[in-house]
């Protein structure tokens, strides 16, 4: 039998099959011994091939072969540095919300996940949200950030859920499309979604008055079938997001603003560091570029951490 993976838990797997129907399933023990080095071997959104078996009075599914995905997302694991993390496979939209304050989204964090879905073919939609709890000076600081990334060419939006801002056109994105939401806890994942399919009633929570950041409502990633065509995978808040397996020659080509002035630059493999009559440093000194961004891009390309103290413009 072929089915979807609709939630991991680590050990099993809700699986919606062909026919609808939803079965628990494991995996055999030679996916964890295949030289895969991910904490997860099969992902939410994963298409698998499983067997069923009968224990006791209930059916369950052994999972034996994962179909080739045409993406994903993958982060390093937090805790197991070596390893890494696959969110999601088989996504067509990668959102990510993103917040001023409590909690702040650093645009190292932005950049690096813009990086990931650049690298490994996902289209990424940037959601800047709870602008309903914005002061005017801090609206104006939102359209200085997202007209950043919106000359760069990623689509932005300002979103709220309490007063139904550009939720429609969220939906008009998202219409035909598996759809991953991702971004720091308490950035407002599960209140947007059910705001955007009424009937859901994730588990939301309130800020940490003391820390001033989210907690922790999304324990495992899940998928969900939604009433407008359209699927979305709710993930747990993510703190920091580590770039994975990236050759330092590469990195520059998952930024398009530097992609794009790449063959007008003396050497072909130049890394925009220090190499004479290099085009990135030049838009970069004739604020062609966003500092931000360019700073972001070291970061990566020395192996660095998100840097949490850092200005939100990364001034």
């Amino acid at each position: 039998m072929t089915g979807l993976v609709y939630k991991s838990t680590g050990s099993w797997y809700n699986v919606k099959a062909e026919d609808g129907t939803f079965i628990n399933c494991r995996i055999k023990g030679k996916f964890r011994i295949q030289g895969i080095k991910s904490t997860n071997p099969i992902a939410v959104g994963d298409v698998v091939d499983f067997n069923l078996e009968t224990i006791g009075d209930e059916k369950i599914g052994v999972i034996a072969n994962i179909h080739d995905r045409k993406n994903y997302i993958i982060r390093k694991s937090v805790n197991l540095s070596k390893r890494t993390h696959i969110i999601a496979a088989n996504i067509d939209i990668a959102f990510l919300l993103v917040t001023l304050k409590d909690p702040v989204t650093f645009t190292d964090f932005i950049d690096r996940f813009l990086v990931t879905s650049e690298a490994y073919d996902v289209t990424p939609v940037l959601l800047f949200n709870k602008i309903d709890t914005y002061t005017e000076e801090e609206l104006i600081d939102v359209e200085y950030l997202a007209d950043v990334y919106k000359k760069i060419g990623y689509q932005c939006f300002k979103v709220s859920a309490k007063v139904n801002t550009n939720i429609a056109a969220v939906q008009n994105i998202m219409e035909g499309n598996t759809s991953i939401f991702s971004g720091h806890s308490g950035v407002g994942k599960s209140t947007l979604i059910n705001c955007i399919q009424p009937g859901l009633n994730l588990k939301t929570a309130e800020i940490s008055e003391q820390h001033k950041q989210g907690q922790h409502t999304t324990t495992f990633a899940e998928m969900y079938d939604l009433s407008f065509d359209a699927r979305i995978i709710d993930t747990p808040g993510i703190k920091g997001f580590g770039i994975v397996n990236m050759d330092k020659y590469e990195v520059g080509d998952y930024f398009p603003e530097f992609f794009k002035l790449k063959s007008q630059c003396r050497f072909n493999n130049c890394l925009h560091i220090d190499e004479p009559k290099c085009a990135v440093k030049k838009a970069l000194e004739n604020n062609e570029i966003a500092w931000s961004r360019y700073k972001s891009y070291l970061q990566i390309l020395e192996g660095e951490e998100e840097n949490y103290r850092t200005d939100i413009y990364g001034d």
